[in-house]
């Protein structure tokens, strides 16, 4: 017995060794040849893996199809229910795997989240059992070992455990704080945009030390050096700002990398042949949002492939190819970067989308609407026709979600479609969320920013347009519409300098789907502002998005153009008003 516990000792050190030297020699063996029939897998995910599209039920039942499977999971770092992230991964897998496999079968499993997550691939030389006799007796050595220990340190053990053992309110204090460290991520930044940034520093730094010798010894006819400096620094201030600026902006591969794998599992789920065509990856946008617009693009896609890409067989009847295409594209255009989600599909039947408003009483019967506003109605919250709910979309839940997403990043999101031949999604973005192009208009003393991707145009008022409905709202009639004015003094509770229709200054704005016009006192410069946020030095205000601080050193609001829109007269149900259409108490056109 002694002798077979030494031998199985001695079996389990080379075990041992072979697992410590995985990097080297056994591993380059394990990648030619089958002969390794057990792996030890560890596989432990970042906590944002699944928010990219990863499941890794469907990687362990790859893993099953090479042989023999047994994960086990690791629970230990689960938090309570209260500090659960919805999108956030806290388990961790330890399996063994048996089979005639190669190393690289098993990290082809893995290829599309070595990124994202901790993964260890041991391979083992053996795995016979060793004799029952061997076995029984270690297990004892092991157990009386591991007694001994425990016994002669009882006493330190317990004082360890009770001192080792978080409180629930410690635990809910760790757990948040690991979340916020998962969260907060670091940015890849090319050298020569570092180079470019020292450059410009050492420019800043000739610029202030020439002005500190103008100031010192300064007299009326050194007023033009004077000027020439200002001018210099103004100039290197504003390179030293566009080279921080580029400093966030990353490629959006890092958001299309995702959908090359998604693409694959919904086919195999959906049945359906698609191929993914790329363009624009190198295209570059600011990273806060770049981790903001992936959901919205998920779900844009997913949308794609479930109605818009038809079966095979449908297609073939139809003359198209049976396989599919779905083409994610990203250019910049002036100021904003655009993103184009298409696909050769069957196209959006505008006829059933009214059909479906009707029933559900969001268009009354027998109006006509041009074919932009069908497509808007996709986005009203609950909206849907498809024929069946399936697990991919169908629900009516999401694009209204998109459109809210989108545009609490600035943005807009546009429908084109052809029946029968497809639909493309196109979703205009700003390309930074720290600098903002903006109107200052001026109310009273008081001075507010209206973005200017949001601006229509400016007019003066005629009195002659103006309509007033049920005494409750105002209409102006701009060319063949009717927009409401919003008093934006009424709505910040402000004293006007006067409150005359006549001739005021009325600028035209968009947001949300919904046009309106801001009246203004007066309409002062265009410029560039650096956005604060007001949640996190004052707090959330309806009608504002933050707030900026001007060369004088006052502070002025930035406006939320929709949010204006929405708490001072609600949202029109459908457009087209005239000065006959009453509004009810929710602001909505009757």
């Amino acid at each position: 017995v002694a002798d077979n516990v030494t031998e199985n000792n001695v079996h389990q050190n080379n075990v041992h060794q072979n697992n410590v030297n995985v990097e080297t020699k056994p591993l380059e063996k394990a990648t030619k040849t089958a002969a390794l029939t057990e792996w030890i897998i560890r596989f432990k995910p970042f906590p944002t893996m699944l928010a990219t599209g990863n499941d890794v039920v469907r990687m362990f039942r790859e893993l099953a199809e090479l042989g023999e499977f047994h994960p086990k999971a690791n629970i230990s770092e689960l938090p309570a229910l209260a500090d659960l992230g919805v999108e956030d991964s806290y388990l961790s897998w330890e399996a063994t795997l048996k089979g005639n496999c190669t190393l690289e079968q098993i990290q082809e499993v893995f290829v599309w989240v070595e990124d994202e997550c901790e993964l260890e691939i041991t391979p083992v030389a053996s795995y016979e059992k060793p004799a029952a006799a061997a076995q029984t007796v270690t297990e004892t050595s092991q157990k009386q070992a591991e007694c001994d220990q425990a016994a002669s340190s009882d006493a330190g053990l317990k004082v360890a455990a009770a001192k080792a053992v978080p409180s629930p309110v410690e635990k809910r204090k760790e757990n948040a704080e690991r979340r916020a460290g998962a969260e907060s991520s670091s940015i890849r930044v090319d050298i020569e945009k570092i180079d470019s940034l020292i450059n410009m520093v050492g420019e800043l730094v000739i610029t202030q030390s020439m002005l500190s010798q103008l100031g010192d010894d300064f007299d009326i006819d050194r007023l033009e050096k004077l000027r020439d400096g200002l001018g210099q620094l103004e100039r290197n201030t504003r390179e030293l700002q566009e080279s921080v600026m580029r400093i966030r902006m990353i490629p959006i591969s890092f958001a299309f990398n995702r959908f090359p794998r998604m693409i694959h599992d919904l086919c195999n789920k959906l049945g359906k042949n698609v191929q993914l065509k790329l363009s624009g990856e190198s295209t570059e946008l600011d990273k806060t949002v770049m981790e903001k617009i992936g959901d919205p693009l998920v779900h844009l896609v997913r949308n794609a492939m479930d109605h818009g890409i038809e079966m095979p067989e449908v297609r073939a009847a139809a003359g198209k190819p049976p396989c599919g295409t779905v083409h994610l594209n990203a250019f910049h255009q002036g100021g904003n970067i655009v993103i184009e989600i298409s696909d050769d599909g069957a196209g959006i039947d505008a006829d059933k989308i009214l059909k479906k408003a009707v029933e559900r009483g969001l268009v009354e019967e027998g109006v006509e609407l041009p074919q932009s506003k069908i497509y808007d109605l996709l986005f009203q919250p609950g909206f849907s026709t498809a024929d069946k709910i399936t697990d991919v979309s169908g629900r009516g839940v999401g694009m209204d979600v998109v459109r809210k997403n989108i545009q609490a990043l600035g943005g807009t999101v546009e429908v084109q479609s052809t029946l029968g031949n497809g639909s493309t999604f196109t979703v205009r973005l700003p390309l930074t969320l720290a600098i903002l192009d903006g109107q200052l208009v001026r109310v009273g003393g008081h001075i507010y920013i209206v973005p200017l991707v949001s601006i229509v145009e400016s007019l003066q008022v005629h009195k002659k347009n103006v309509n007033a409905i049920a005494g409750k709202a105002e209409l102006y009639k701009l060319r063949d519409e009717y927009i409401p004015i919003i008093r934006l003094y009424d709505a910040f509770n402000i004293d006007p300098d006067s409150k005359n229709l006549d001739n005021a200054l009325l600028v035209v704005v968009e947001g949300d789907g919904q046009k309106a016009g801001l009246l203004v006192d007066d309409l002062l410069a265009q410029q560039q502002v650096v956005i604060k946020s007001l949640e996190t030095n004052f707090r959330r205000v309806d009608g504002l998005s933050g707030a900026t601080i001007l060369g004088d050193g006052t502070v002025a609001l930035i406006l939320d153009v929709a949010g204006v829109i929405r708490v001072s007269l609600g949202r029109f149900s459908r457009p087209g008003l005239t000065p006959d259409d009453s509004i009810n108490a929710n602001g909505v056109a009757a």
